[in-house]
């Protein structure tokens, strides 16, 4: 029995093939093609290469080729049959099991297909012929459309004049158009009507750029009619699957490593029509976790940028709080706010693509900054309202699938509320003076963290625990004995730190003959703080925390080491270079 062809080309349409063969194969990005090591051949010189354009993959040193079936097929010796199971899981899609109910369901998926095939042509065409569709016309017109997207989108507008029902009624039977979602029966008159009737079109395309459902403008404004409407959900239309748009938008996304998620289907257009092609709309529903792995697949990073009015502000609210919930480490969710209540397409025809690209960079948002400020805005200067504030933002990051990004996102937070409540202070900090943070000190400390290396930060961390808690480190001193770290005023003060305590015997900092100034960033800066702070007395914990810190560290060392020796072996091919490089990689998995 043989999978029909549609099931694997969605496959296919929905997974690159860097993304398959990445799970394998250590990939570098080279052009438009990327470049590993072969899995077929032991070699020491990258042979492999991947072209997501092309849809295939082929090794030099053994002729290999083909695409992400053949792949899987090869490199985990699985039939086809197992290939393709095991891709669609990948996909997100349903198994084909070539079972009654499977067939059934291709026979009516065909027959949907070409239901709306032909309901968004034939309205699209009228859009041009019809006197009837003179509105739609003028409403394009004033939105400063030009044949080109009319044609490109598929726009299309129902008129009032047809009856589209009898004319499929005659190729499909009643069952079929009715759950189409096209056709209401409407009771009084007692016939199939038109849903979208006297309203502009814009077809929503499932991932393979089949048309699947459709949104709707109505063209008078009529108190009694909502101005957007969507297809009902039907078995073959889900509004938190799809995305308005992702058809093409998923061709660029070796061009461009971010997609703009908009609102509306003319933000879409409007940026479209500007040269902003990677952009798509949800379908006016909350943002789902689905259209988040979705957009993933595709892009590295998600800009949502909605309408700059109370409305637009809401739902970029509701699509943070539900779209950090899949943030991954090599993933970012960033936001944009326009200015004076614009939405993006009246901003990009007013401005501009280069002027748009321009205020995006400077603008951007990440997920976290957004719903700590947005919290923060709404706190009062209260114990209450600040106990409020943090809980909902410990309850926000313990929703984060990832355990990294959980970990991550939940310092933010508290390290930021740290800076809110000076008073919840450390052991060593003496004559302290209380000192509430305007905005404008707030802004310049997040200006210096952006100057700090990461690796920095980590370092402080590791500084701040010895300096708190001395006694403990000193009992467990063989952990510390073989630190390295990386940045030189660090490396300084930790060797002045031993060599004045006499390797911690003394645990009396206070007459440390030491830069306070190098003193002070530690404290000021290290992301560790808050925890040790709540867990002051669990030597465990603080253990456990130090652990982590050092596993962090060593990383660091492992991963120059190994930027280090790739760049030589890159120039000599040594085999020498490569075996330490291998052991290398062995021990950063281990890490």
């Amino acid at each position: 029995m043989k999978y029909p062809k549609e099931y694997l080309d969605e496959i296919k349409t929905r997974l690159k093939v860097s993304t398959v063969v990445s799970k394998t194969v250590n990939l570098k990005k080279r052009g438009k093609e990327y470049v590993g090591l072969s899995p077929f051949k032991t070699e020491k010189t990258p042979s492999f290469t991947v072209n997501d354009d092309k849809e295939f993959y082929h090794c030099f040193s053994t002729s290999e080729h083909g695409n992400i079936f053949d792949f899987v097929m090869k490199t985990q010796n699985l039939k086809f049959g197992e290939a393709v199971k095991m891709l669609a899981n990948l996909a997100g899609m349903q198994p084909y099991t070539f079972s009654k109910q499977d067939e059934e369901r291709e026979k009516n998926w065909n027959n949907y297909k070409t239901i709306y095939s032909k309901y968004v042509e034939f309205y699209h065409n009228e859009i041009f012929k019809n006197p009837s569709a003179i509105i739609a016309k003028e409403y394009i017109k004033k939105r400063s459309l030009t044949v080109n997207e009319v044609k490109n989108f598929k726009i299309g507008y129902v008129t009032s004049d047809l009856d589209f029902f009898e004319i499929l009624i005659k190729e499909f039977n009643e069952n079929s158009l009715k759950n189409s979602g096209l056709f209401y029966f409407d009771e009084k008159k007692k016939k199939y009507v038109e849903r979208f009737k006297d309203r502009i079109i814009f077809p929503i395309n499932n991932i393979s750029g089949n048309p699947i459902g459709l949104g709707g403008r109505i063209m008078e404004e009529k108190n009694y009619l909502a101005k957007y409407i969507n297809s009902p959900e039907t078995p073959f239309f889900k509004k938190g699957s799809n995305l308005f748009n992702l058809d093409k938008a998923r061709k660029l996304s070796n061009k461009s490593e971010s997609v703009f998620l908009v609102e509306g289907y003319m933000d879409v257009v409007g940026l479209y029509r500007n040269g902003i092609q990677n952009v798509v709309a949800n379908l006016g529903t909350s943002l789902t976790t689905k259209q988040i792995l979705t957009l993933n697949q595709f892009f590295e990073q998600i800009i949502i940028c909605f309408d700059g009015d109370e409305s637009g502000y809401k739902a970029a609210l509701r699509a943070a709080e539900n779209s950090i919930v899949e943030l991954q480490p090599e993933k970012k969710i960033s936001f944009l706010f326009l200015p004076d209540n614009h939405d993006p397409d009246s901003f990009a025809n007013n401005h501009g693509k280069d002027k748009f690209l321009e205020f995006t960079e400077n603008n951007l948002v990440p997920i976290h900054q957004f719903i700590f400020n947005h919290y923060l805005k709404i706190t009062d200067d209260n114990p209450s309202s600040r106990a409020i504030f943090e809980k909902r933002l410990r309850t926000i990051s313990s929703t984060i699938k990832d355990e990294f990004i959980r970990k991550y996102i939940l310092e933010y937070f508290l390290g930021k509320i740290y800076e809110l409540t000076p008073n919840i202070n450390l052991k060593n900090r003496k004559n302290y003076k209380k000192n509430t943070k305007s905005l404008k000190s707030t802004q310049n400390y997040f200006n210096e963290t952006k100057s700090l290396k990461p690796i920095e930060i980590k370092e402080f961390s590791f500084l701040y625990i010895i300096l708190n808690k001395p006694e403990l480190v000193r009992e467990h001193y063989n952990l510390i004995e073989n630190v390295k770290l990386f940045s030189n005023e660090n490396k300084l003060l930790f060797k002045e730190i031993l060599a004045q305590s006499k390797n911690l015997e003394e645990t009396n900092f206070e007459n440390l003959n030491i830069d306070k100034n190098l003193i002070d960033r530690i404290l000021k800066y290290a992301s560790i703080k808050h925890i040790l702070a709540k867990n002051f007395n669990d030597d465990q914990k603080i253990l456990e925390i130090l652990t982590e810190v050092l596993r962090d560290l060593k990383n660091y060392e492992l991963e120059q080491r190994i930027a280090d020796l790739e760049s030589k072996f890159s120039k000599d091919l040594s085999e020498a270079t490569f075996n330490e490089l291998k052991e290398l990689k062995k021990q950063q998995k281990i890490n």
